[in-house]
């Protein structure tokens, strides 16, 4: 659930998987219907848009109708995220995968403390909002303890969790070429993986399996 552009959403689609979008904005909608129209009917045919609120699955949608649920890039904005993460589970098939991706509350004093903003960097020791550098939205982070317990809650516990941005969450030097690219993305993989480097990661990913 999530459109923002409908990036991933198409990525999916053109990749052959059946692909189904639950997004609250209306104009969001509308933007990514107006990019569908442009790619090939057989990718258009595997996409279904729905206007819709993720806390409320249940008029959408069945139980267990979904092998697969992608949350990524929307708890940042919802104060009370267990009621919508109970929502996607209740649409989860045994066995089906829950993946979400987070802010990370664990980290947020690192961006302000290594540009050097001080006070914005102890105010991140107490608070899980913070201002997104790239939009300007108040937004909310999560722990990996406190979404772990929620998933256990629901019946899909955590299977495995990943660090993503841990060293490109910061501004820095400008990829050059795609070699370079490729030398960026192989170290945000490793990182993303191995302790202690995931743990700061500016975003979390967190699986969780329905019946775990």
């Amino acid at each position: 659930m999530g459109l923002a552009h409908g990036t991933q959403a198409l990525r999916l689609a053109r990749a052959g998987h059946e692909v189904t979008a639950l997004e609250a904005d209306a104009s969001t909608v509308a933007a990514v219907r107006t990019a569908l129209a442009a790619e090939p009917a057989g990718i258009r045919e595997r996409v279904r848009l729905i206007e819709g609120d993720g806390r409320d699955t249940g008029v959408h949608f069945t139980p267990g109708a979904f092998d697969i649920v992608l949350c990524h890039g929307v708890l940042m904005h919802v104060e009370e995220p267990d009621p919508l993460v109970a929502g996607l589970a209740r649409v989860l098939a045994p066995g089906g995968l829950l993946s979400l991706v987070v802010r990370n509350a664990d980290a947020l004093a690192l961006r302000p403390g290594l540009a050097g903003d001080w006070d914005a960097a102890l105010a991140a020791f107490d608070s899980p909002h913070s201002v997104d550098p790239s939009s300007g939205a108040r937004v909310r982070a999560d722990r990996r303890e406190a979404l772990t317990a929620t998933l256990a809650g629901i019946g899909a516990p955590l299977r495995a969790w990943y660090g993503v941005r841990v060293f490109t969450d910061r501004p820095g030097p400008g990829v050059r070429d795609a070699a370079a690219l490729d030398a960026v993305l192989a170290a945000e993989e490793r990182a993303g993986r191995t302790d202690p480097y995931r743990a700061v990661a500016g975003l979390l990913h967190l699986c969780g399996v329905r019946g775990g």
